[in-house]
């Protein structure tokens, strides 16, 4: 995230989505105004990211989902507003994913009583670098790891010739993101807690794994300079002067991201199968794109309990 004004908002937002799942059952105006009110301000947050993904991060995928995302939650609150409450599942999901996410992202070091407590986000970041270090050492390639621009031990030293060349496992890499949406939507459901339980073992050990393959694959692609093809349209369509990032902008921006979407696509499927009550959010997802109403459950042959 850019900075503290954007890290409060998003707490705003995801605490006022909290008051309108809490609410569901006890107050139904209550929850119809604050889950209304917190997808409008999940559209501000959205709209505020998109010059971050564009032109800080460089990134045409989570620049354009950015975009979308802004239109889709005032959409989606203007549904809710109208009635369809099926949409407080997916709600309930965001709330979720914001309390799992929002903590690594936001809370610093501090100390308790004497004892220093480490960041969340610096110990889930060195943890993904060692993992990867170690997967990367096994492949053949022996990079120093240095402390980071963070202050973190989470980055890698490569040399082209004399040139020094850094990647760094920053929170982003460490599949956080992933694991949280679809923690969120598996507690969003109504459904046995085993069969929870059993989405959650399918999901998360995928995510995890996938994603140390993917920090890997970036760190060795980039350090190495594996993959300087089309320089020169690779540094215009990225908007970048350094050659030496063109490894980087494919192995990552263009590769990685496009690849994680179709996993995503693969572990939503694998998910459904253990919890159709799922369906009930890939349903709303559908008719906010289409327009139209959809019977996933028929036409997959799954049966859910409930939303």
């Amino acid at each position: 995230m850019p900075g503290l004004l954007s890290d409060a908002l998003a707490w705003v937002v995801i605490l006022t989505f909290a008051v309108g799942v809490l609410s569901e059952d006890r107050n139904q105006r209550l929850a119809r105004y604050a889950t209304v009110a917190a997808w409008v301000g999940f559209a501000v947050f959205w709209l505020q990211l998109v010059p971050h993904f564009a032109f800080v991060h460089k990134s045409y995928v989570e620049g354009v989902l950015a975009v979308a995302a802004v239109p889709a939650s005032l959409y989606a609150g203007y549904l809710l507003w109208n009635g369809r409450d099926s949409l407080y599942v997916l709600s309930r999901a965001v709330a979720v994913m914001g309390l799992i996410y929002l903590p690594f992202e936001t809370i610093p070091a501090f100390s308790l009583l004497g004892v220093a407590v480490p960041a969340p986000r610096g110990v889930l970041m060195e943890t993904v670098a060692a993992q990867t270090g170690f997967l990367v050492n096994a492949l053949g390639y022996h990079p120093e790891m240095i402390v980071g621009e963070q202050g973190y031990l989470n980055t890698f030293l490569f040399f082209d010739g004399s040139h020094r060349l850094t990647v760094a496992v920053v929170l982003a890499c460490t599949g956080l993101g992933s694991i949280a949406i679809f923690a969120g939507l598996i507690a969003a459901v109504k459904a046995p807690l085993r069969r929870k339980l059993r989405a959650m073992a399918i999901a998360v050990p995928i995510i995890y794994a996938l994603n140390l393959l993917r920090t890997t694959f970036i760190t060795i692609a980039f350090g190495k300079q594996y993959m300087q093809w089309f320089v020169d349209e690779i540094m215009f369509l990225f908007g970048s002067s350094d050659p030496y990032m063109v490894s980087f902008f494919i192995s990552d921006r263009i590769i990685s991201q496009v690849l994680a979407v179709v996993v995503l696509v693969g572990i939503t499927y694998l998910v459904v199968r253990e919890l159709p009550e799922l369906l009930t959010v890939i349903e709303d997802v559908l008719f906010m794109l289409t327009g139209d109403e959809y019977d996933l459950e028929s036409e997959l042959g799954l049966e859910r309990s409930g939303a």
